[in-house]
């Protein structure tokens, strides 16, 4: 099971922009993601983590979600490095028909896959489509990224490469 000692559901001022940016689909070219205003609550992370895996003894603390695409797949941090703020924690992708992603090693990368044209679904899915970027999300990154700038697939890459087994942890949790 993974855990957490985190209990936090205070909204980061990042993505409280992300929220209030646009995203332009562009008909399947552009970026397929709905950001929310507040991270999902606890009971309902619980909720669709229990419905998504079939797996009623799981609880959903250890995700903050953050926002979905237009099938149902949703986006969070994941909880999953003890006692480190959510800035810190990586981003996932869990799809409405079971596609799994571990997107950006934290809260930075997210915003830079943003900025290179990239929601959770595309990086997830498509991470060798062409970079698009949005002048916008770049100045919005620019703002609050604590890291530099890097292309989209080095941060998928990476993150992939930090957590490979997510896809089968999360099988491991299927009934």
């Amino acid at each position: 099971m993974i855990e957490t000692s985190r209990d936090d559901r205070g909204f980061p001022p990042a993505l409280a922009d992300v929220a209030r940016a646009e995203f332009d689909y562009a008909e399947g070219e552009g970026v397929d993601f709905e950001p929310y205003e507040a991270f999902l609550s606890a009971e309902e992370t619980t909720d669709w983590l229990r419905h998504w895996t079939g797996n009623h003894e799981l609880d959903g603390d250890a995700f903050r979600v953050f926002g979905q695409d237009g099938t149902g797949g949703l986006a969070a941090i994941w909880c999953v490095r003890a006692g480190a703020p959510l800035a810190e924690q990586p981003v996932v992708f869990m799809g409405s028909e079971g596609e799994t992603g571990v997107v950006a090693g934290d809260l930075s990368g997210f915003l830079w896959l943003l900025a290179d044209g990239f929601g959770p679904m595309e990086a997830s899915e498509y991470a060798e489509r062409p970079a698009r970027p949005d002048a916008s999300l770049t100045a919005l990154a620019t703002r609050h990224a604590t890291s530099p700038r890097r292309p989209a697939q080095e941060i998928i890459a990476a993150a992939g490469a930090e957590f490979p087994s997510f896809e089968e942890d999360l099988d491991a949790l299927c009934r």
